[in-house]
């Protein structure tokens, strides 16, 4: 497998980079190659992209030198199966049964040693046979990158025990879901920032997974910088696509109506 882009950008302790696609429609992973994303995040968990659109999205983002991050909608190792042998360099697990999830997401993920993830010569991510097989496993288990969320109480409170786990590369901290499963969901609430702070320090004080926060989010906003200050290597950008298209084209239809009243 290729050297994952996101993985080098965090091993030199930059701040990797990803869009939301958002729009069913591969050319969009290519519209994030150009605007200089390290990666595009491909969501199958709040989407109806199909297996076939996710393929040549992955193809896309392979062809164009940046990261293909998906996150399934559950953790069905079939699933997961399906998506590394198409060429995924990333898998987002979403609601990590605590560490009992975490490892479950590594044995779906990884070949063995460290993993259970079945063999087949033939893939597209094994170049369709043209690598050798022991050198496939090798790099595959080096360069995917696996990222579990903690999204409720149980994960938040065995956190430190996950990112412990081996094989697990990134713990996704989602606003939305944590600042519910809390009960603070006022974005400006010191004590919801406070512990985002003292979640990421946690991770950050294993030594095996470092820690995802987007940035800017609603629920709970960190810059750039404060997440570099917390030991962030890698996040989201918001808005979508989708959303992006939608607030432009608000604007120019405003625009274009206030010019035609004062006329």
């Amino acid at each position: 497998m290729k050297q994952n882009r996101i993985k080098k950008v965090m091993r030199e302790g930059g701040l990797a980079l990803v869009s939301h696609i958002g729009f069913a429609d591969p050319a969009v992973v290519e519209i994030i190659a150009k605007a200089g994303f390290d990666g595009a995040f491909i969501d199958m968990e709040h989407s109806i992209f199909d297996m076939q659109t996710v393929g040549e999205m992955i193809r896309v983002a392979d062809l164009c030198d940046i990261t293909p991050v998906v996150r399934v909608p559950d953790d069905n190792p079939k699933t997961i199966l399906r998506l590394l042998d198409m060429g995924a360099q990333g898998i987002q697990i979403p609601h990590i049964a605590g560490v009992e999830g975490a490892k479950r997401a590594v044995e779906a993920v990884r070949y063995p040693p460290l993993g259970e993830r079945g063999g087949a010569g033939s893939t597209r991510a094994a170049g369709y046979g043209s690598v050798p097989w022991l050198e496939h496993m090798k790099t595959s288990n080096e360069e995917i990158l696996l990222i579990v969320m903690t999204e409720d109480e149980r994960g938040l409170d065995e956190i430190a025990e996950i990112a412990a786990v081996p094989g697990v590369d990134i713990i996704a901290l989602g606003p939305t879901d944590i600042s519910t499963a809390l009960g603070m969901t006022d974005p400006a609430d010191p004590k919801l920032r406070e512990t985002f702070v003292e979640l990421a320090a946690k991770v950050n004080a294993v030594g095996n997974a470092k820690v995802y926060i987007p940035v800017n989010h609603a629920a709970c906003r960190f810059t750039p910088q404060d997440l570099i200050n917390m030991g962030v290597n890698y996040c989201s950008v918001a808005p979508a696509p989708p959303t992006i298209v939608l607030n432009a084209l608000k604007a120019t239809a405003a625009s274009i109506r206030e010019e035609v009243t004062k006329a």
